[in-house]
C-alpha cells in the first residue's frame, strides 16, 4: 500500500453503512486501516450480519445504531465512537431515507424537510461535533456522497435534487471555512447504481440508464471504493470543495 493511502491510525464514521454503498465504502477505508463506525438507523438483523463479517475480514471497528439526523443521537454515536475508538478524523455523510420520484403536486413539504435533514442537518450535525477534535489535531476529512440529479436536473425529483444542490453548496462553503484548519470537504456524486432498495426495477429501467452511460455499464457499489479512500487519505491533502462525480462519464462538466 502507497503510504499517501495508508489510513492506520485513523477513526471514520461512514453513516448508513451497513448496506449498499455506504457499505462498500465503510469495507474499503477499513482496507486501508482505519478503524470504522458502521452506522444504520434501523434493520438490526442485516446490520449484525453486516458487522459479522466486517469483523471476520480482520477489520477493527464498531456498530453504532442511531439517526443521523437528530442532534442527541449523533452526540451519542459520535461518544460511543470516541470512547471505543478514539476522536472521528474522517466521516462520510451517505445515510439517505427513500427517494421515490413523484410529480410536485404530489410531493409536500414534510417529504421536502426529510431530504434538507438528511444532506444539510446530518452534514452540519456531524460536523459540529467533531470540530473539535479535527480542528486540535489541524487534519480532518468530511466527505459528502452527493448525486448526479443535481448536475442532470432529474425531472420528478424536486426535492432529492433540491437537497443534493444545497448539500453541494454547503461542501463548498464549508471547504473554504475549514481548510486553514487542515480539514478538507469535498463531495462525491454517483450514478445511478443499484443497491438493494433498486431490487424493483424494471430491466427497462436499468438498460435505459445503461445506454445514457460513456463507459457503457450500471456502476457497483465497489465502483466508490478507490473514490472515498483518496478523498479520506493524504493524497488528497491539496484537494477541498471539489465534487468528485462516479458516473461512468453521464456528467462531464
Amino acid at each position: 500500500m502507497h503510504a499517501d493511502f495508508d489510513l492506520t491510525g485513523r477513526v471514520a464514521l461512514v453513516t448508513g453503512s451497513t448496506t449498499g454503498l455506504g457499505r462498500a465504502m465503510a469495507f474499503a477505508l477499513a482496507a486501508h486501516g482505519a478503524r470504522v463506525v458502521l452506522n444504520y438507523a434501523n434493520n438490526v438483523e442485516r446490520a449484525t450480519a453486516c458487522f459479522d463479517e466486517f469483523k471476520a475480514a480482520g477489520y477493527e471497528g464498531i456498530l453504532s445504531r442511531g439517526s443521523v439526523i437528530d442532534e442527541a443521537e449523533v452526540d451519542r454515536i459520535c461518544s460511543e465512537a470516541e470512547a471505543a475508538l478514539g476522536g472521528i478524523d474522517i466521516f462520510v455523510v451517505n445515510a439517505t431515507p427513500e427517494q421515490p420520484q413523484r410529480p410536485i403536486e404530489e410531493y409536500d413539504w414534510d417529504f421536502h424537510q426529510q431530504m434538507l435533514d438528511f444532506f444539510v442537518k446530518s452534514p452540519f450535525l456531524l460536523t459540529r461535533r467533531t470540530l473539535p477534535h479535527m480542528r486540535s489535531q489541524q487534519w480532518g476529512r468530511i466527505i459528502n456522497i452527493g448525486s448526479e440529479v443535481f448536475l442532470r436536473g432529474t425531472p420528478n425529483f424536486s426535492p432529492y435534487v433540491a437537497a443534493k444542490g444545497a448539500q453541494n453548496g454547503w461542501t463548498r462553503s464549508m471547504a473554504t471555512e475549514l481548510a486553514p484548519q487542515g480539514i478538507t470537504v469535498n463531495m462525491i456524486s454517483p450514478g445511478w447504481i443499484p443497491v438493494e432498495r433498486h431490487s424493483g426495477a424494471q430491466p427497462d429501467q436499468l438498460e435505459n440508464y445503461r445506454s445514457t452511460v460513456p463507459l457503457g455499464r450500471m456502476g457497483v457499489p465497489t465502483d466508490l471504493s478507490g473514490a472515498v479512500v483518496f478523498l479520506a487519505s493524504e493524497a488528497s491533502s491539496f484537494l477541498t470543495g471539489q465534487n468528485l462525480h462516479v458516473n461512468g462519464g453521464t456528467t462531464t462538466h
